[in-house]
Order: C-alpha cells, then sequence, then structure tokens
C-alpha cells in the first residue's frame, strides 16, 4: 500500500510514494511493477525486483531500494548524534557514533564556557578539561569530508550528557523528526541520535525549544535522581528496546504509545522485555 505525493520544486516536479513500513527478507518478492528502477539492497529476476538484504522498503519516483536493518551509521550534514569520546588529540577529539570510521571534533568547532570565540593555544592544553575518554555527548553533523569522516560541532544546545542512561538501536529505526530532543510530560528527556544512540535522563530543565535544552544539565554531575524519576527512565529505556525488538520505528509519538500501553496494562519496568509482553505494549505504536 502506498500513497503518491507531489512535490513542486524550482526544477519540476518529484514524485514519492510513500509506502507503509514493509520489512522484508533477502529473497522476497517487492514488487512486480514494470518500469521500476533497481536501488541498494535489491535484484531483478525475471522481470520481478526482490530484496538481497534484510530492511525496510524505500520508493522515491520509480526507484526503489532497501535500507538495511542493521548497517554502520552514513551520516548527513544536519544529523544529531550521540557519541562516545574515544581519545583526545593535539587540537580535536574522536569520537565514536557507530559509523564505519570516528568522526573528528575540532577544538575549533566547541563552544568553551559557554561563549563561542577564537581558540588558542592555552585551550588546546585544557582540552581533557571540556571532554576526556568515554565522555558521552550530544553532537551535530556539519561537513563530511572527501575520505567520508564525520566533522561535528557542539555549539549552542550540544555538549557534554551527565545523569543519564545511554541506549543503541540500528540506527535505521531512529525515524527522522523535526526535533530529535524531546522532553516527555512525565519528567523524562530523550535525545534521539540518528546513529542510533539514545540519551535518556530526567528533565532538569523546562524548555520551549532545543536552544535552551540541557544547557545547565551539562555542568551538573552529581545531582542526585530521585528512584521514582530513575524508574520512569528505566521505563522508557526497555520501551525503547521493545520497539527496537519488534522493529517498529523509534520516535516520540511511538516511545510515547509504547510507554502508556505498559501502564495501562500496569507492566513493571522490569518486566517489559519479555517477549510477550513486549510485543503487546507495542502494538499501538506499529499502528502510527
Amino acid at each position: 500500500r502506498c500513497r503518491s505525493i507531489t512535490l513542486i520544486t524550482g526544477i519540476g516536479s518529484i514524485n514519492i510514494a510513500i509506502m507503509a513500513t514493509r520489512i522484508v527478507l533477502p529473497g522476497e518478492m517487492i514488487t512486480n511493477e514494470v518500469g521500476f528502477l533497481r536501488g541498494h539492497g535489491t535484484y531483478v529476476l525475471e522481470g520481478v525486483l526482490f530484496a538481497s538484504v534484510a530492511g525496510i522498503v524505500e520508493r522515491v519516483n520509480r526507484l526503489i531500494s532497501v535500507k538495511p536493518l542493521k548497517s554502520n551509521y552514513n551520516g548527513e550534514v544536519g544529523d544529531v548524534v550521540v557519541g562516545r569520546i574515544t581519545e583526545v588529540l593535539q587540537t580535536s577529539w574522536r569520537v565514536d557514533v557507530n559509523g564505519r570510521q570516528s568522526c573528528s571534533l575540532a577544538l575549533s568547532a566547541v563552544s568553551l564556557y559557554g561563549v563561542q570565540r577564537r581558540k588558542n593555544a592555552e585551550d588546546a592544553l585544557q582540552m581533557r578539561s571540556t571532554f576526556k575518554e568515554n565522555d558521552i555527548i550530544s553532537a551535530e553533523v556539519q561537513q563530511i569530508h572527501n575520505d567520508g569522516q564525520l566533522a561535528l560541532h557542539t555549539r549552542l544546545k550540544y555538549g557534554k550528557l551527565s545523569n543519564g542512561q545511554l541506549i543503541t538501536v540500528p540506527s535505521s529505526l531512529i525515524k527522522r523528526v523535526k526535533n530529535h530532543f524531546y522532553s516527555f510530560p512525565f519528567g523524562v528527556d530523550v535525545i534521539l541520535g540518528n546513529n542510533g544512540n539514545i540519551w535518556i535522563s530526567d528533565t532538569f530543565k523546562r524548555h520551549h525549544d532545543e536552544s535552551d535544552f540541557d544547557q545547565e544539565k551539562i555542568e551538573d554531575t552529581t545531582r542526585d535522581i530521585p528512584a521514582s524519576t530513575r524508574e520512569k527512565i528505566s521505563r522508557v529505556r526497555n520501551c525503547i528496546e521493545a520497539l527496537a525488538m519488534n522493529f517498529i520505528s523509534i520516535y516520540p509519538d511511538s516511545i510515547m504509545e509504547t510507554y502508556d500501553e505498559s501502564l495501562q496494562r500496569e507492566i513493571a519496568a522490569k518486566d517489559i522485555l519479555q517477549v510477550e509482553n513486549a510485543s503487546e505494549i507495542t502494538q499501538r505504536a506499529r499502528l502510527l
């Protein structure tokens, strides 16, 4: 099933067929339509298009491709990512974002002490006071080099993360939405990294847009979190894991539906990942 939308651009119109979310297995028939173009993850046999990998079917105009469910993250400029510092170099940091290679975070792309200014030799000597090995950070992809390496920046709302929990899911399940920083009404914040890393923490500061997100939380690493809030964080974490187990797109609406369903069924946070429970509480999210 699909519905068609025509986008009018300055160079003409583009017809995009938006298909219902469909998971295919290697060797499964995608379509026997005439006139299609074979994209990545597909092959043609006797005029019929089949999937060569397990993944999600995507169709733009006549081009049909399959996006693998499990693959290394391929970044795009503007992507929000959550990564881990792996190495401190002379004027940059190396960051692991589950990609094909490590990313680079230059000293010049970091706001020090909340101020954007030209960096000097003294700043380079104090780099470990900003980020050190194994620190978790949020960042944005600023540039893609010719060799495929991603260049990140942590200005404005991005930076070091603390007082939370990190969960990793296949990057193909992260749905691209307008806002990847989201605060749920029950007091939990999530950062949905396009690279599959998701950061879950309590809502420390109420905000109205992304530019205010997490600024005070970055500096606060010793704050006590109540047991009730930790239970909510654990429930959100397990709800996200349940969505991933059932290959359902992960975005704020699907997380909220799964969270509410787990409460309505009175399922304890520790029991959400039982196979039967995970399947039941994600049924409504599958229909979104």
